[in-house]
């Protein structure tokens, strides 16, 4: 049956990449779905309307509109968003090749870095629902891995989002967005094999680390 539910192709990656420290501390967990629920699923099309469905609950609720639950509006969505993706998984893809080479503590700051560079690229972008429609066509599967087709009804023109998720502890988290064609791991790992080929692995960490710092600096002692 088709699934229709209200939300801009934009504002629906957005919602789905959306990290902040909550996510970086989830990172040491083997699991964080095995605490987060203990049923089964095995539906992953139910499971990434169930996410949708919880982020406009949280986006429609008129007292988390207030600008002075602002903060709390912003932690309930990236709550229900760590929950539904799995960031060491996108974050081991798109770096690619190098990944293996890597020690786990290597490994562990890379993660920690990229959720940086996602919450960086996309926070502040999430305000509020449009008449766009996503309809969930279909959904295939391989073993623990899936795809779940959906479709943006726009009123000019309709774009294709898949949705890519592997199965952990008996939940579907989503590890890549594909827009229009346009994979956001594939994207990612683009940039990053650029800049290890021009300045080695050491080089893409540095530069990790200085826009991270920088952020963070703005956000202390913001532009006058």
């Amino acid at each position: 049956m088709t699934t229709i539910i209200a939300m801009t192709v934009k504002k629906l990656a957005n919602l789905f990449l959306l990290s902040g420290i909550v996510t970086v501390l989830a990172m040491g967990s083997p699991s964080l779905a095995a605490t987060f629920s203990d049923r089964i699923e095995s539906n992953a099309t139910e499971s990434v309307k169930g996410t949708i469905d919880e982020l406009i609950r949280v986006l429609d609720d008129e007292a988390l509109k207030r600008p002075e639950r602002a903060e709390a509006r912003r932690r309930a969505i990236e709550g229900i968003i760590t929950h539904r993706v799995d960031y060491e998984e996108m974050a081991r893809r798109s770096l690619g090749t190098p990944w293996s080479t890597l020690s786990h503590r290597d490994q562990r700051e890379f993660v920690g870095l990229f959720v940086q560079l996602l919450r960086d690229s996309f926070a502040g972008r999430i305000t509020e629902r449009s008449d766009e429609q996503v309809i969930f066509l279909d959904e295939l599967r391989n073993d623990a891995f899936a795809e779940v087709k959906a479709q943006i009804k726009g009123r000019k023109i309709d774009t294709p989002v898949d949705f890519r998720l592997i199965q952990r502890a008996h939940e579907w988290r989503v590890y890549d967005i594909v827009i229009d064609g346009s994979s956001i791991v594939s994207n990612y790992r683009s940039q990053f094999t650029s800049i290890i080929r021009d300045a080695s692995y050491g080089g893409l960490v540095k530069k990790m680390r200085e826009k991270a710092v920088a952020v963070k600096t703005f956000e202390k002692f913001p532009a006058p």
